[in-house]
């Protein structure tokens, strides 16, 4: 195989806030793999909570390229086995998992989600992301891209106030992000409010670490409660299985489609909802995602509409959250 890197600097429509950060722009790094004429594309976004950078994980390839190039490759599961082999961080394994996946489908010629026996007649259909703002600027978000559902992040002095404000100007299902910055004694005063504002679950409102505040959660919560930075990796989807009524995964930090799909797999045994969510990708870590959803319960792959321009082809998200599929196998994905 041929290995090539490429940073991008993707530009968002709108300053995008959470709790703990704010951002106009995302670093991306782009890895196509080739292979008897084919060429996967997988992709990985830098984080500053996670401490990786686009520069970090060129290094960390550049170190084992000759490992990875020299690879026999046959299938994207042996090939993951021989990348942990390398200990390679996940975002970095994320980046070329995708890409090895994407690979394996165009050589195959099939569509990722018939190599794995789904059936993407039915899926469910994506939120779109209201970072945090002023609440006018919020509301201008909503009417400038009417959706069906809307993920609304959260964690300032005024939340319950935000999404009642919100409620006003929409009808739309709301879910709520609050990336770890609420209290137990929050979460569960807030949330018989948010439910009758039309809020369908909590994602991560403690912080990570707060198992025994998220035992109290789960039994008192009027809302279901979904994990997110409590379920990074494999291993943490058992972890979580007690404390949550479900698990969102991101490809990045568990290290790609491959153990997703274990997670995915593992998750639905312990009887939890699943959802998948993105980094803000372009199209080309998005159209991987679309690749899992009839898996899924919930989606959150709205990050290249976030963005001013994108710099793939790949799904395509219509205007009332359903996808078009492309006729191109793999993960369906062109650099433009």
């Amino acid at each position: 195989m041929q290995i090539a890197i490429k940073k991008y600097t993707l530009q968002l429509a709108h300053t995008f806030t959470i709790s703990r950060e704010s951002h106009d722009t995302q670093d991306t790094m782009i890895v196509a793999l080739s292979h008897k004429g084919k060429t996967g594309y997988g992709e990985a976004t830098s984080n500053p909570y996670y401490k990786i950078t686009v520069e970090s994980m060129t290094a960390e390839i550049e170190a084992v390229r000759e490992a990875i190039e020299e690879y026999d490759f046959d299938n994207p599961e042996n090939f993951y086995r021989h990348l942990e082999s390398l200990n390679l961080e996940k975002f970095t394994l994320c980046a070329l998992d995708l890409a090895a996946n994407d690979l394996f489908g165009k050589l195959l010629g099939k569509p990722l989600y018939e190599i794995w026996g789904t059936d993407n007649s039915h899926y469910p259909i994506t939120n779109y992301t209201i970072g945090i703002d002023t609440v006018e600027k919020m509301v201008e978000k909503l009417q400038e891209m009417p959706w069906p559902v809307y993920k609304i992040k959260l964690g300032t002095q005024d939340d319950v106030a935000i999404v009642r404000e919100l409620r006003k100007h929409t009808k739309s299902i709301f879910r709520i992000d609050a990336n770890c910055a609420w209290t137990a004694e929050e979460t569960i005063q807030n949330a018989p409010l948010l439910k009758d504002l039309g809020v369908e679950f909590l994602e991560q409102p403690l912080k990570a670490d707060d198992w025994e505040g998220m035992a109290k959660v789960k039994a008192h919560s009027a809302l279901p409660v979904i994990a997110d930075e409590s379920c990074i990796v494999e291993s943490d989807v058992e972890k979580c299985g007690p404390y949550f009524h479900g698990i969102n995964i991101k490809l990045t930090k568990c290290g790609g489609l491959t153990p997703a799909r274990r997670m995915i797999k593992k998750g639905k045994e312990l009887g939890l909802k699943i959802m998948v969510g993105c980094m803000t990708e372009s199209s080309v870590g998005i159209s991987a995602i679309a690749q899992l959803t009839p898996q899924l319960d919930y989606v959150d792959m709205d990050g290249s509409l976030l963005l001013k321009h994108d710099i793939a082809r790949g799904v395509q998200i219509l205007d009332d959250g359903k996808v078009i599929f492309p006729k191109l196998p793999g993960s369906g994905i062109e650099l433009l």
